[in-house]
């Protein structure tokens, strides 16, 4: 056998697992899984039925805090979960305290920390990193190289295009007072997000809301309204034919 798997873990029936992978103490698996080779799963870790995860994955990986990390927190994490019918790509990193649902797709190289949660048929695309303490809802659409800043929040149906960047730290690191401000951004229902843009710290895209490429946002858009340049200003409503409700 090429594989490790502790006595104490379970694995559902027709499920398969690659050579050099590892599954660690009271880990569970469920039915029609394919785990690739060389992926780790860490204790306790929970896996629904006909979830698939590629080579060189990790699943449940414990977060490190740096002496002077203002985010990362010490502290007990419950099991990353993961559920049915997700497909996990290569390389991926999925931490303890991360909870899935189902039918998604995390793309290869991508990164989702502790404390986030992800709602059902959302893509994660290749290269995105989710901070600690994020909610994504479902149905959402996170595109090649987003990052996703630490306490931030997508509603449902949102679309995050290719290098959109978010910040929670108005004070970039200096002085006492930035502890008091971290405040990642909020993009509510519908609220879409064009390529390259940037919001800063707190901002809150309003539902339906559309930021153009490369826009810098630095107030809240308004509901269903398009904001382009640097600094984002309103230009004109979105189109009724592309309102979420008209879909």
């Amino acid at each position: 056998m090429d594989h490790f798997i502790d006595t104490s873990a379970r694995v559902g029936e027709g499920t398969k697992v690659g050579r050099y992978s590892v599954i660690e103490k009271d880990a569970r698996i469920g039915k029609g899984c394919i785990i690739g080779n060389n992926v780790t799963i860490h204790p306790g870790t929970r896996i629904g039925d006909s979830v698939r995860i590629d080579d060189n994955t990790v699943i449940g990986k414990h977060p490190m805090k740096a002496a002077i990390s203002a985010t990362t927190k010490e502290q007990q994490l419950p099991p990353a979960r993961i559920g049915d019918n997700c497909l996990i790509g290569t390389s991926v990193v999925i931490y303890a305290g991360a909870t899935l649902g189902k039918k998604i797709l995390v793309a290869d190289l991508s990164t989702i920390r502790e404390n986030v949660t992800v709602g059902d048929l959302t893509i994660v695309g290749r290269g995105v990193a989710i901070e600690n303490f994020c909610k994504v809802g479902s149905r959402c659409k996170l595109e090649t190289n987003v990052y996703i800043t630490a306490y931030s929040e997508l509603g449902d149906n949102c679309f995050i295009a290719p290098c959109v960047a978010t910040s929670n730290d108005n004070y970039m690191a200096r002085s006492e007072e930035r502890f008091k401000h971290f405040k990642g951004v909020t993009v509510k229902k519908g609220g879409r997000i064009g390529l390259n843009a940037t919001i800063l710290p707190g901002k809150v895209i309003g539902e339906d809301s559309q930021v153009a490429a490369g826009a810098v946002v630095t107030e809240d858009t308004p509901s269903k309204k398009i904001v382009l340049g640097m600094p984002a200003k309103v230009w004109r409503d979105v189109p009724e034919d592309q309102l979420l409700e008209n879909q």
